[in-house]
């Protein structure tokens, strides 16, 4: 297996999983606009995605996309892991792993105090999985959710 950053020539590639993330998340699939909303995010260059690819093709075994953020208190750099997904057939091959490590790795680079991930509160195997590579549960700050719907 083989860590690389994404570009537009993946958007192909990656389009497709990133439609099965949202499903698995209960998300319409809206192949399209997930389509849409990968390209802005990477031609504008406002996040960070590292595809994981078999060493024998160009098959995406899973993928995770970190958006930059900063903290004023440290006033250092956050990065936030906001997507991380690992196809069917791929689990188990230690694939989140990789990528989280390359992440953990991207992160040091950039002089970042921190890495911020949020999962479902029943999703123990991804909990599981980040603590392994070192996530701790913040207990110093409780975090909320302000829904903008439009009411």
């Amino acid at each position: 297996m083989r860590i690389v950053q994404a570009t537009l020539e993946h958007l192909d590639l990656l389009a497709p999983l990133f439609v099965r993330y949202r499903e698995f998340y209960g998300e319409l699939p809206y192949p399209d606009s997930s389509k849409k909303f990968l390209e802005k995010r990477l031609r504008r260059k406002e996040s960070v995605i590292y595809l994981a690819l078999a060493d024998d093709d160009d098959k995406l075994l899973g993928f995770c996309q970190l958006y930059p953020s900063y903290s004023s208190l440290s006033l250092k750099r956050v990065w936030i892991l906001n997507d991380i997904y690992v196809a069917e057939d791929a689990r188990r091959q230690l694939v989140a792993d990789r990528l989280l490590q390359t992440a953990k790795k991207m992160a040091k680079e950039t002089q970042a105090v921190r890495m911020r991930v949020s999962t479902s509160s029943n999703n123990a195997v991804a909990q599981k999985v980040y603590e392994s590579i070192g996530f701790r549960e913040d207990t110093q700050f409780k975090n909320y959710v302000l829904p903008i719907n439009g009411d």
